[in-house]
């Protein structure tokens, strides 16, 4: 099989190439280059895409002895993933930009170009397995759950899964480590990469404000009383509790968190913890991994990356996705994505619209 590896320039990249290398695939390495003015050098676990990650990718594809190519996708990343987060924030919703590049950049623009080009599949480091059967391709938890990738990845339909390769779904990262290690790769301790990969220093608030501007605006109370002042609507999301600093103490002496955010009122809501918790939680342009699960589904689900698995029951009315969970979750933000889940099999996923008690 003809398969293209994309190497991040971290170790799990590089481990998922060496073992599509082992399989037998005759194996190409690239490496995207995300960034208009990528940094010289990352700071260590933050970000990722800069030019010291190209040449890490580019030496794990020699240790390799495998062809390296690097594409330059950096205007389509601005245009699918940078701008839809910053759009994102601006109608006060909170967007998941790793989903996003999934879904965008990934799966659609380098796997469309790699099937162009000849090639049978795609290889990452994700971690996530793929479950092969006669009914089409099952996308699966991976086995060290503290890594597990599956929630980011739920966007992915039956024909992109069915050409994607995930070696690293049944290891823990030590174990990858350690193989790193064993083969003579740079990056067997290179730092794991968090946080927004186009932020690198981890102000996304001071990212937001850079192209959004300065938008002063009240803090109000459940009862639209004003109780303190912001500069931003957009520096804030449902369930935030700290950088509030709010001129009015709350009543009851109890910390406040926003419970909504409104872009045409530019107001920020706060109110007690308990009021942020909810049940119902409406989904629009929803994806599923093989064929909508039927009019009604239990099972379970996921709300954020790397939260908990929330039992629950769903069903399709028209595009939307209904999801009940069985008990109240907190924190639950508009923008992000919610991913049904079948024991460990990926169901689909949608995003979330509005929520209810």
């Amino acid at each position: 099989m003809k398969v293209l590896a994309a190497m991040s320039g971290g170790v799990d990249s590089a481990v998922a190439a060496a073992r599509a290398v082992d399989a037998g695939h005759d194996v190409t390495g690239v490496h995207l280059a995300l960034s208009k003015n990528p940094q010289s050098f990352r700071s260590g676990a933050r970000g990722c895409c800069s030019r010291e990650d190209a040449h890490d990718a580019r030496r794990a594809a020699d240790v390799l002895g495998i062809p390296f190519y690097v594409w330059d996708l950096s205007d389509r990343f601005a245009a699918d993933v940078v701008a839809d987060f910053v759009a994102e924030y601006a109608a006060g919703r909170t967007p998941n930009p790793c989903v996003r590049c999934n879904e965008k950049i990934k799966f659609a623009a380098v796997l469309d170009r790699a099937v162009a080009l000849g090639f049978d599949a795609v290889a990452t480091g994700h971690y996530a397995r793929l479950l092969r059967t006669d009914q089409g391709v099952q996308l699966h938890r991976a086995v060290d759950a503290a890594k597990d990738q599956s929630y980011v990845l739920g966007v992915l339909n039956q024909d992109q899964l069915s050409r994607s390769f995930f070696p690293l779904g049944v290891t823990v990262k030590s174990e990858v480590r350690a193989e790193a290690a064993r083969r003579g790769l740079l990056v067997a301790d290179k730092p794991d990469s968090h946080d927004i990969c186009f932020i690198p220093n981890g102000d996304t608030a001071g990212f937001l404000s850079a192209r959004l501007g300065r938008r002063p605006g009240q803090i109000v109370d459940a009862s639209g009383t004003a109780v303190g002042e912001h500069s931003g609507a957009h520096q804030f999301t449902v369930g935030q509790r700290r950088g509030l600093r709010l001129g009015v103490p709350a009543a009851d002496g109890q910390p406040r968190y926003v419970l909504a955010i409104s872009p045409v009122a530019n107001t920020v809501t706060v109110g007690p913890q308990g009021a942020l918790a909810v049940r119902r939680i409406t989904g629009i342009r929803p994806t599923w991994t093989g064929g909508p699960p039927g009019t009604t589904w239990s099972g379970s689900v996921q709300i954020r990356a790397h939260g908990d698995e929330l039992p629950a029951i769903a069903g399709l009315d028209h595009d939307q996705l209904e999801v009940i969970l069985d008990a109240p979750a907190t924190g639950v933000a508009p923008g992000q994505a919610v991913v049904l889940y079948s024991d460990t099999r990926v169901v689909g996923s949608a995003t979330i619209a509005a929520t209810a008690a």
